[in-house]
């Protein structure tokens, strides 16, 4: 993470990403795979540090290219061969990014689920962060769900509503405001949701929809009264 400051001299701290170039190495047809989507390659690696069908999967792509990572995604307009960059992003649009978390481990509920704990004077002996009861004597057995200690992070997490910055179209960089999930290095995924322009308007139709209404509201609350 970094910070950026606008024009107004407001910082704005923000995710720089190494988004792409990613290249599409196969095509799923519904006549051959039974459904339709794109295989996407990222980061190149050389051809000795891919496992041998790997690297015949490669070459029939014709790319000369071996990729560390490989997802496919539901899309039919892309072609085999075809290269996505940071092009296809402006800036100011609204996207949503999906990653694996940091994995914490085995922790208690106090750090996995925010139990406060047990009081901290009045007689409390090693029973500060004891999760207390688990259940009642019926039905003999802990239910399904049940907030206990266990493992923690490492879980697929997407976060919404963030605006793209600025775009580095030479070095294929993305600075993201906010925080991203997992750690320097993490494998995401950006999804555009709308522009900035059109939630802003769709914001400022909300507002002006709910001050209508409650103009109407206030006007059958007068008339009401005027007729008692």
């Amino acid at each position: 993470m970094t910070q950026i400051f606008d024009e107004a001299g407001k910082v704005i701290p923000v995710t720089l990403i190494k988004a792409g170039p990613c290249w599409v190495i196969q095509e799923r047809t519904k006549e051959t795979d039974g459904y339709q989507a794109v295989q996407i390659g990222f980061e190149k690696i050389k051809e000795n540090k891919a496992k041998k069908p790997q690297q015949g999967h490669f070459k029939k792509t014709k790319l000369d290219k071996n990729f560390r990572y490989l997802k496919e995604f539901k899309n039919s307009d892309l072609k085999t061969g075809h290269k996505i960059d940071v092009s296809i992003f402006n800036e100011g649009e609204i996207v949503k990014v999906a990653g694996i978390s940091k994995g914490k481990g085995f922790q208690g509920v106090v750090k996995r689920h925010g139990f406060k704990g047990s009081p901290a004077s009045h007689g409390t002996k090693h029973t500060l962060r004891a999760p207390g009861s688990i259940g009642s004597a019926f039905p003999q057995r802990v239910f399904k769900g049940k907030k206990m200690a266990g493992r923690m992070g490492s879980d697929r997490v997407t976060v919404k509503g963030l605006e793209i910055i600025q775009i580095d179209k030479e070095n294929d960089l993305l600075a993201i405001e906010g925080a991203l999930p997992g750690r320097a290095g993490t494998l995401l995924e950006i999804i555009v949701i709308k522009e900035i322009e059109a939630v802003k308007l769709e914001e400022k139709e909300k507002l002006m929809a709910d001050l209508k209404q409650k103009d109407a509201e206030v006007k059958d609350k007068k008339g009401e009264a005027e007729k008692k």
